[in-house]
């Protein structure tokens, strides 16, 4: 598992030397935390709505993004990467544990980028002092040495996703279509305490994207 979401300088540098453009791009808008919730016009990953430094988590991607990015590296690479099912991102961010969050069952912004309690509410607290995108690594890793695995940004998986479980989140989803429904998972800079939990779980289909995705890439 990587131990760091995907930055805004590594998706850069998959973007200039593929000309990719994403979902945003290709649909001149984005979902975006402006003045209330709403899909804002012109906004893509390159212009979320607010200012980002090279080492924060990509945002305003879409599950294509995430797969195209995960393809090319692996052929930069010659590793296999693609994004984690939903079993394996659990699995990395509990790192052995059984409480509500890695480090306990304590919310803290001492632990994690998230919001305030009510949806989609940006809060800068204690450590937490990013009213936005916090840069990948600035709190401390679980015990499997994993950086922001609650909070920061949800991170796009390739799992189907089924409120109950019955097998299909230890799989990626094959035949993926703009009506699957995909798994999300670790909450975001800009969700409470509930969604923030190694539990916590949200669905999305494959070309939404918004300025609270992110993504992590695995390494078979």
């Amino acid at each position: 598992m990587g131990r760091y979401e995907v930055t805004v300088a590594e998706f850069r540098r998959f973007v200039n030397a593929t000309g990719y453009k994403t979902t945003a791009e290709k649909e001149n808008s984005c979902w975006s935390y402006k003045q209330g919730w709403k899909n804002v016009e012109g906004a893509n990953w390159r212009h979320p709505g607010f200012s980002q430094a090279d080492t924060e988590p990509v945002v305003c991607v879409s599950w294509y993004d995430g797969t195209a990015y995960a393809e090319w590296l692996s052929e930069q690479t010659g590793q296999q990467y693609r994004l984690p099912t939903e079993a394996q991102w659990e699995y990395a961010a509990r790192a052995g544990t059984e409480t509500k969050y890695w480090w306990g069952n304590t919310a803290s912004h001492e632990y994690a980028n998230y919001g305030a309690d009510q949806c989609c509410s940006p809060l800068a607290e204690g450590k937490d002092r990013w009213e936005y995108t916090a840069p990948v690594g600035s709190f401390a890793p679980n015990s499997f040495g994993i950086y922001d695995t609650a909070g920061n940004v949800w991170e796009c998986l390739c799992s189907e996703y089924e409120s109950k479980y019955s097998g299909k989140e230890l799989l990626c989803a094959k035949n993926v279509n703009k009506n699957s429904r995909l798994s999300l998972r670790g909450g975001s800079w800009g969700v409470g305490t509930a969604r923030l939990r190694s539990a916590g779980r949200y669905v999305w289909g494959p070309t939404f994207r918004d300025v609270f995705v992110g993504l992590r890439l695995a390494r078979l």
